[in-house]
């Protein structure tokens, strides 16, 4: 009965960590909540990293076609100079400059934060607050710039966005594109810029803690079958998540989102 409890469990939170990866309400912030009611919990990085490597995938599998262009288009320009493929090549240097603050900030902070702010519920609440707040915000905002107007301000306050999400209850995905459509890019550009950003840091945070998985997890061949289940309940629900997310952002509906928040962070301010 314990060893399917287990399964259970894995299941259960690869499905949340997948779900609520992509949309604006914070992963991290409903695993601390989830915690915080049932009692469901699992220590270690290594769960945290598979998972996170599963929503990587789904969201590769999703932009392939534009990580194709991409990488095609900036190979060509730096071998040939075209002029076709200048956009591209920069919109992936953008990409990178937009990394450089998360990566750094992340390094100087980010167990600074986890100490003092990790696992707290009332951080969590608060913080769904500012996301709500932040939503609402640009929820009726409709951006003109497209990829090829983005400046390197735009991709550095956007970085900075990003940055803020090492808060647990600050949605990654809010607030990178709250920024980006603050700084005017149109709602489909803001979207892109957001989920592509994503694939650099998430990719090095797998990079980064590959040793829990290799062998500094000595609990993780106890629970593989449990884990490999969370992986890829991880990718499915991340995949139709964000799917849906992108129909959603079409429609301009982001203001449901901010009520969710506001909702949420008032319950756990109160009763939690």
């Amino acid at each position: 009965m314990e060893a399917f409890w287990v399964l259970i469990k894995y299941i259960i939170l690869g499905l949340l960590q997948g779900f609520t990866e992509p949309i604006p309400i914070s992963s991290s912030g409903h695993l601390v909540i989830v915690r915080e009611l049932f009692g469901i919990g699992i220590d270690g990085l290594s769960f945290e990293i598979m998972v996170n490597f599963g929503s990587l995938i789904a969201v590769l599998v999703i932009y392939r076609k534009d990580i194709y262009r991409l990488v095609e288009n900036g190979i060509r320009y730096i071998t040939t100079r075209a002029n076709d493929a200048k956009s591209d090549f920069q919109f992936v240097m953008f990409l990178i400059l937009a990394t450089i603050p998360t990566g750094i900030i992340g390094l100087l902070f980010e167990d600074f934060i986890e100490r003092q702010l990790g696992g707290r519920v009332v951080v969590v609440g608060v913080a769904l607050l500012i996301t709500g707040a932040a939503l609402w915000i640009i929820r009726n905002l409709r951006g003109n710039k497209g990829e090829g107007s983005i400046t390197v301000l735009d991709a550095i306050i956007v970085g900075l966005a990003q940055s803020v999400a090492l808060v647990p209850g600050i949605s990654r995905s809010g607030a990178t594109i709250v920024a980006a459509m603050l700084v005017g890019m149109k709602t489909e550009t803001a979207l892109r810029f957001s989920f592509l950003l994503y694939i650099p840091v998430s990719l090095g945070i797998t990079m980064l803690s590959a040793g829990d998985l290799i062998g500094g997890d000595s609990e993780l061949s106890a629970v593989a079958i449990p884990s490999i289940l969370a992986f890829a309940a991880a990718i499915i629900a991340t995949y139709y998540s964000l799917r849906w997310f992108m129909n959603v952002m079409a429609r301009g509906n982001l203001k449901y989102f901010a009520y969710y928040c506001f909702a949420v962070g008032v319950l756990v301010i109160l009763f939690l």
